[in-house]
């Protein structure tokens, strides 16, 4: 049996607005205000026709790159966070489909089992990092700590602060070690978030992306947005810094985070052009960049 989903108030433009995710429509506030939410700067999606365009040429070009890893044993490792429903798993996607997945491995865990929760908070992930050659993308990653976790209570406050300490460290290691390292922050503002939590609880086949933890946050959003603004200013560095992209347009993020990606990557035969510029609107670094559109 689907689990009972409290209804949710929401402040539109001044005004209190109720969502109820098991009626069949969304209030017309939610519906009209979605895209725009969180300050987006865009008045509609970008083309089908145009998206698909672009991103076969950027899937090209990360053809390449993959051959240049293997080549050169150089490694990748990609940290993809955000709200839930911000479009990670389909930013992911749109990287890894053409590539070869012997050497492209998304990383996806559990919660931690009962040995893991008495090691050293990273130790589970360390075994995810790639070898000679690989790339490594990562969804949702040790950042639980940082939000998903103190937020829900999941861990203490001594924790958290150590995490908080100890991540940018973590993260220096790796960089240190010639490992080639991105963290992307998908930002989604709130009507954008209800609108899909609406479609996956809508949609037989999408039911499952609606887990219990999603319906419990969904009271949370100040929580989550202080959370959210604790990490960024304790863990974005000059060695590992946050790549913010606005994803209320999936097809924006999408195109705009492989750029991003590309452009950073001297990989043989890169062809410039065929990547294109990286929109400044839609992507940005840190907490400077997320301050700009207030979200």
């Amino acid at each position: 049996m689907a689990q009972d989903i409290p209804e949710v108030k929401i402040d539109i433009n001044g005004k209190s607005v109720s969502v109820d995710l098991d009626n069949e429509k969304l209030p017309d506030a939610i519906e009209d205000n979605a895209f725009a939410s969180g300050g987006y700067p865009y008045d509609k999606k970008l083309s089908r026709k145009k998206y698909e365009e672009e991103l076969e040429m950027l899937q090209l070009e990360l053809g390449k790159m993959q051959a240049w890893l293997q080549e050169t044993g150089e490694r990748v490792v990609i940290v993809f966070e955000g709200r839930d429903a911000a479009g990670k798993g389909g930013t992911i996607n749109a990287f890894r489909q053409y590539l070869n997945p012997r050497h492209a491995k998304v990383v996806a865990l559990s919660k931690p089992s009962d040995t893991e929760q008495g090691q050293w908070y990273f130790q589970r992930y360390t075994t995810h990092l790639p070898t000679s050659g690989e790339m490594a993308m990562f969804d949702r990653s040790w950042y639980n700590r940082a939000g998903v976790e103190p937020v829900m209570g999941f861990c203490k406050p001594k924790q958290h602060k150590q995490f908080l300490k100890e991540a940018p460290q973590f993260e220096d290691m790796i960089v240190d070690d010639g490992i080639h390292f991105f963290k992307f922050w998908l930002n989604v503002g709130q009507e954008m978030q209800l609108k899909r939590f609406h479609d996956r609880r809508q949609n037989p086949l999408k039911a499952w992306k609606l887990s219990p933890i999603d319906i419990k946050a969904l009271s949370k959003w100040d929580d989550y947005t202080s959370a959210r603004n604790t990490m960024l200013e304790a863990t974005h560095t000059n060695h590992a810094p946050w790549t913010i992209v606005r994803s209320n347009d999936k097809r924006r993020a999408r195109l705009n985070a492989i750029r991003h990606f590309l452009h950073r990557l001297d990989y043989t035969d890169k062809d410039t052009k065929m990547i294109g510029e990286v929109d400044p609107v839609i992507i940005g670094l840190g907490p400077d960049f997320m301050n700009e559109f207030g979200a």
